[in-house]
């Protein structure tokens, strides 16, 4: 039989540890519950804290990321649709130039509807701005003017922890239908000078936007000079068709690039719950465990401290 003491109750201290122990992982797995965080803070686990911190502000700038290409999509449809607009009208335009080689007709008439379909071109055209960006109607005169344009697209960490910035790159060049520059050799799809090949040159050519056939007769001149129209107008037809082409490959990117990024911050969110966040199944079983545990240990310590009545009932 061990020896008592009424200095020392050995069991009460016992107990009381074994008491304050539960009652201060009962405060950890409340925190846990309340806030839903196994690691709240450096001080519950440094190594988790510290990796899930630096996540957590990686997907933040993967969420920039993911509004940048939002917005580069938002000018590239822009651009796209004002092209396949233009592609319309100016077939349109070639319709009425073949209509118009017809011997006999009025191309008084017919050139009032082209005036009203070159009118509504450059309409088109100069109304293609999103945010501020206009990439089919340009002054590539203008001071700082690329026709490469850039899409941040991408934010990634090395493993020694150094940072880079991907872009997707969209080259304009070929889609720009009207370049108010009067710089030599400048001009779009539709302001640019052809001959009667339809090839673009720099002088004694006729841009799409100032043909003009009302005054043209059935003259073998007037029809060869129709016909280098109608092949000038198919000549811009084919590069706006080239150009909605390179537009529709670069939405393509930029859309599957929104894809991996989106999925890409799914993974990480996922991978910093495992970190840091609390299994709500293993914290509500482990908190019913520490209530029983608490109250057994407060009975415990109830009867520790009997043992010093038990001492004095010697001596009676």
């Amino acid at each position: 039989m061990g020896m008592s003491s009424i200095n020392t109750n050995i069991s009460a201290m016992t107990a009381l540890e074994s008491l304050r122990a539960t009652s201060k992982d009962m405060l950890t797995t409340q925190n846990r519950i309340s806030t839903g965080l196994k690691v709240a803070g450096a001080s519950d686990n440094a190594a988790y804290w510290s990796i899930a911190t630096t996540m957590k502000s990686d997907n933040s700038a993967l969420s920039t990321v993911q509004d940048a290409l939002g917005l580069g999509k938002g000018t590239v449809d822009v651009a796209y649709n004002a092209i396949n607009q233009s592609i319309d009208l100016v077939g349109q335009i070639k319709d009425k130039l073949v209509a118009a080689a017809s011997p006999g007709v009025d191309r008084s008439k017919i050139q009032s509807e082209i005036t009203q379909l070159q009118d509504q071109l450059k309409g088109i055209s100069s109304s293609a701005s999103f945010s501020g960006e206009n990439w089919v109607s340009v002054d590539s005169s203008t001071s700082g003017y690329s026709s490469t344009k850039t899409i941040v697209s991408s934010f990634s960490r090395s493993s020694t922890g150094t940072v880079s910035i991907g872009t997707i790159s969209v080259d304009t060049s070929t889609s720009i239908l009207f370049d108010s520059s009067t710089a030599s050799g400048a001009g779009g799809i539709l302001d640019s000078q052809r001959s009667s090949t339809g090839a673009i040159v720099t002088t004694g050519g006729t841009s799409v936007m100032n043909i003009d056939i009302s005054s043209l007769t059935d003259s073998p001149t007037d029809q060869a000079t129709l016909t280098g129209y109608i092949k000038g107008v198919d000549a811009a037809y084919q590069s706006m068709t080239t150009a909605a082409t390179n537009l529709g490959s670069a939405q393509k990117r930029i859309d599957l690039q929104t894809s991996f990024v989106s999925s890409l911050m799914d993974s990480i969110k996922t991978g910093i719950s495992q970190l840091v966040d609390a299994d709500m199944n293993e914290e509500s079983t482990k908190l019913q465990a520490l209530q029983v545990k608490q109250q057994l240990g407060v009975q415990a310590l109830s009867i520790a401290n009997q043992s010093s009545q038990n001492i004095l009932s010697l001596f009676r």
